[in-house]
């Protein structure tokens, strides 16, 4: 909740501060593209290295470098302080990645879900919060610089909160006991599997994995990325991707979209933004009950939800009335932030807990990727229609969900997917 609560104060002010400093239009959005880059290149490194040197201090390394970075901006005088500040918090802003992955270490596959619920309705809250506290704040004096340095003290709080948790092995002797009763190891290495990796990637670090060579840590991530990418799971990272994609091109002209066809104003496509985000994390609390209703079984939610997505899309873009419109985006709340959480679960179902750490890390990767094409397919779709982004939305769903019932037998299964650490 701190998390986003810092991050959303900052975030929607940083275009007007940087212009304000004399950065053209150009200029800022070069900057903007090299933060999203450095994420979609950092993701999976970061991740990995937490498998490798433990959730704690990967987390409280993360948690430290990215307050830098919003320290260094609240300093910013100049558009070259400004580019400067953007690297650490492009490179280890991760926070929210790790501490999934340490939630996949310590609770059961079952009750997985829920606590990815409650995580992302909790983020919710937080980015709710954060834009209208950081707008009150930037009506101030200097209110930007202050804004950045309070988002980098609650870093530092919850550096300090990640400190004293308790960190105790007992945790994670219980994860490894639970676990070992499945008796499916999806994460397939040599039979006397390495026991300090192991450990390290649910949290348990040996005293001297800190201190081992730099060279061995980036070799043995870049081993376990080559595992991931060794394995079979192209199509749930695919599918991941297509539904993205589909929702982001949602979004991506939506205030635009409602003005020219329905002739209401861009405070109206504001405010039910704001309504389906609220909707999001009542969402995120309603897992539980969805999941006991589905017995747990993540797939078959995830195949619904993205079946209910694709229809609502559908719907938003055929829809004749603005209430159409309202009622697609209050059901797409629900269905989304379902489908977001259950392709993290089914990433570590079919992954295995070994390589958390790496597996969030390329989700969050593909899902940067989507990013990077969504307004592309975006602004070629506008040029036939207004209703041509959501349209191209629905047919990637489609897709995803063709991808899904191609692959039913290997979802169902969960133990058969292999990858290759050797």
């Amino acid at each position: 909740f701190q998390d986003l609560f810092g991050v959303s104060m900052v975030v929607p002010l940083m275009n007007l501060h940087v212009k304000s400093l004399g950065a053209s239009h150009t200029v800022a959005g070069i900057i903007g593209s090299l933060y999203g880059i450095m994420q979609l290149f950092s993701s999976t490194f970061v991740g990995c290295w937490s498998d490798i040197v433990g959730r704690r201090y990967s987390l409280l390394a993360c948690i430290l470098l990215s307050a830098l970075g919003y320290f260094l901006l609240g300093t910013s005088t100049t558009v070259f302080l400004f580019a400067i500040s953007r690297v650490p918090v492009g490179i280890f802003k991760h926070t929210l990645s790790i501490s999934k992955a340490l939630l996949s270490d310590l609770v059961s596959e079952r009750d997985r879900p829920l606590v990815m619920g409650r995580f992302n309705a909790a983020s919710s809250v937080g980015f709710i919060l954060g834009p209208v506290v950081g707008g009150y704040l930037t009506e101030l004096e200097d209110g930007f610089y202050q804004t950045s340095f309070i988002c980098a003290s609650i870093f530092l709080l919850n550096a300090g909160l990640v400190w004293m948790l308790p960190w105790s092995e007992e945790n994670t002797g219980n994860r490894e006991h639970q676990q070992g009763n499945k008796g499916t190891d999806s994460f397939s290495a040599k039979a006397n599997h390495d026991l300090y990796l192991k450990s390290a990637s649910n949290g348990a670090v040996a005293s001297d994995s800190l201190f081992r060579s730099p060279w061995i840590q980036v070799a043995t991530v870049l081993k376990r990325i080559k595992g991931i990418a060794c394995s079979d799971l192209w199509d749930i990272f695919l599918v991941r991707l297509l539904m993205s994609v589909a929702i982001l091109l949602y979004y991506s002209n939506f205030s635009l979209a409602l003005e020219e066809r329905f002739g209401v104003k861009p405070l109206f496509a504001g405010y039910l933004m704001s309504y389906s985000s609220a909707l999001g994390v009542l969402a995120g609390c309603l897992l539980g009950p969805i999941t006991r209703l589905y017995q747990h079984n993540t797939y078959r939610i995830l195949l619904h939800s993205s079946t209910l997505t694709c229809t609502l899309i559908l719907l938003y873009a055929s829809a004749l009335s603005i209430w159409m419109v309202v009622l697609s985006s209050t059901f797409l709340a629900f269905s989304t932030t379902i489908g977001r959480t259950c392709i993290i679960d089914l990433e570590l179902t079919l992954g295995g807990n070994e390589a958390s750490g790496t597996l969030l890390g390329v989700g969050q990767s593909v899902t940067s990727v989507g990013r990077i094409v969504a307004p592309l397919l975006s602004g070629i779709a506008q040029e036939f229609s207004p209703c041509g982004p959501p349209s191209l939305g629905v047919g990637l769903a489609l897709v995803a969900i063709l991808i899904m019932n191609t692959n039913k037998q290997k979802y169902c299964s969960h133990g058969n997917v292999k990858l290759k650490n050797q």
